[in-house]
């Protein structure tokens, strides 16, 4: 089995999109020595989803049999599994949106779709696996941690936003103490403060040893950023992911007044530069993300003083990602011929980060198909909470219909050309929700600004490449150093060193 000699992995793979990083992805990755990482975002959809799909391979009902909570498991497989799978034209039945105070079945749903992800992804090896979550998706973050942690995830990664809060709530889910965590609530007076609770006493059928405290690596854009989270969280930061702007999902937006170029895309300047030198002072392990995806790009990270790479469009096109087989053959076709293209969006996510959309016919990168979609928000993932006049909270999404959105308080403005990133995701992943009228969601599949270069990884003569030929030709030159991490990339790769 490859083993790595290193603390730390020198390739991180990227926490892609929803269901986009799967445990199959992530499982290839950390068999070969590198951190494999799950996306953390809507697993207790997907969950539900891939149950009614009739769970082909029974790979979620091997996840909930090692659930250590039987009762829940046995509840949420009843309630969701259809044998054989429900009618294709059929639509998905609808989970409970996440609020401030979430059900009981939501909470079981977060807790059991992230145990089964990161469960399945450390299956077949002894290597660490990550998690990775998005600050912002606030609502579901105490139940979902504490199912990573209930299947042992090594490291838990977490950007678009300042997870101050996040390294504490490690510590005390670990012991399963009640958590609680912060809710930002827009429009929220002087003096008023809305708290989001989790106490794990309340779902457990048993008591459990106390759990391992994964790793925490935060995902920054600036070096302010990097600084707060060492001096400031509310426990200790492991690592720093610093995402530059060729990153592919959300990007941080610029900083300053906000530019456009004639393209339409935010334009960056030398406020957005981040000082890798200072980096080196601040005495943790660094990861660079956001076009490192080139073997010489590697070398010369761990030259600057950095741990190792982050990597997420190579990754995303790989066989074992959850992406569409249909939207990676097409991609991958514009990759080869040449016309690959991302576009970085300022208006496509209901969050108001810059969002880059890889352009797909039949997806809605494309205006037609984009105008033909009624604005429908029944996922919920990016919705953002509230105050309402009567000081109780509310929740709305810039992507769902404009009148109901003014209605809550929105600004009509904030809803021009914004997409419904919940349902594009899902449908990415192969479950698409069913309208009436026959109607399916269509996917907005995002990628970085390396998409165009990806066909390096193709074997020669081939259409498709795996997680361990991204991992060998990255690797490719790595020469030992000091303090070298040693990785046997794949079986049919010499033994190579970075460092």
């Amino acid at each position: 089995m490859p083993q790595t000699s290193s603390e730390y992995p020198v390739i991180i793979q990227g926490g892609m999109g929803a269901g986009v990083s799967s445990w199959q992805l992530a499982q290839a990755v950390s068999r070969l020595g590198q951190l494999g990482v799950v996306s953390g975002t809507a697993l207790d959809h997907i969950l539900a989803r891939r149950l009614q799909d009739g769970d082909p391979g029974g790979h979620m009902l091997r996840g909930l049999e090692a659930f250590p909570f039987p009762a829940m498991a046995e509840r949420i497989y009843k309630e969701y599994y259809i044998p054989g799978g429900k009618d294709p034209k059929a639509p998905y039945r609808a989970t409970a949106l996440h609020t401030k105070d979430n059900p009981r079945e939501v909470v079981e749903l977060c807790i059991a779709g992230n145990f089964v992800e990161v469960y399945l992804a450390r299956q077949g090896h002894e290597n660490p696996v990550g998690i990775n979550y998005l600050e912002k998706i606030q609502l579901a973050h105490l139940p979902t941690i504490y199912g990573a942690m209930l299947a042992g995830v090594n490291y838990i990664l977490m950007g678009a936003g300042i997870p101050l809060k996040i390294p504490g709530v490690l510590d005390r889910l670990a012991e399963h103490l009640p958590v609680e965590y912060p809710l930002n609530v827009i429009g929220a007076r002087e003096g008023e403060s809305y708290m989001m609770r989790f106490d794990p006493s309340e779902y457990m059928d048993r008591p459990l040893p106390p759990l391992q405290r994964p790793k925490f690596l935060a995902i920054v854009s600036s070096n302010t950023l990097a600084v707060t989270m060492l001096k400031k969280a509310s426990g200790k930061v492991d690592g720093l992911i610093i995402e530059m702007q060729k990153a592919g999902g959300h990007n941080a937006p610029p900083r300053g007044k906000l530019q456009l170029s004639e393209a339409g895309e935010p334009i960056y300047g030398e406020r957005d530069v981040v000082n890798i030198a200072k980096l080196t002072e601040l005495g943790v392990p660094f990861w660079l993300a956001g076009g490192y995806g080139h073997p010489e790009k590697l070398q010369e990270a761990l030259a600057q003083g950095a741990t190792g790479v982050q990597v997420g469009t190579a990754f995303e096109f790989a066989v074992e990602s959850g992406l569409r087989a249909d939207y990676k053959a097409a991609l991958l076709a514009k990759v080869k011929d040449g016309r690959a293209k991302v576009f970085t969006d300022p208006l496509a996510s209901p969050t108001g980060f810059p969002f880059k959309v890889a352009r797909l016919e039949g997806t809605c990168s494309e205006p037609a198909a984009f105008a033909a979609r009624p604005r429908i928000c029944d996922v919920g993932e990016l919705r953002e909470a509230y105050r309402t006049p009567e000081g109780e909270v509310g929740y709305r999404c810039a992507a769902e219909p404009e009148t109901l959105y003014v209605s809550k308080g929105g600004d009509s403005a904030e809803a021009e050309g914004r997409k419904c990133v919940c349902n594009a995701l899902l449908a990415n992943i192969g479950q698409p929700q069913s309208r009436n009228g026959g109607r399916v969601e269509l996917g907005l599949v995002t990628a970085g600004d390396e998409l165009s270069s990806i066909g390096r990884f193709l074997p020669e003569h081939q259409s498709s490449y795996t997680a361990a030929d991204v991992i060998a030709k990255l690797l490719e030159g790595c020469e030992a150093g000091a303090g070298a991490n040693s990785t046997q990339a794949s079986s049919e790769t010499a033994s190579v060193s970075c460092g």
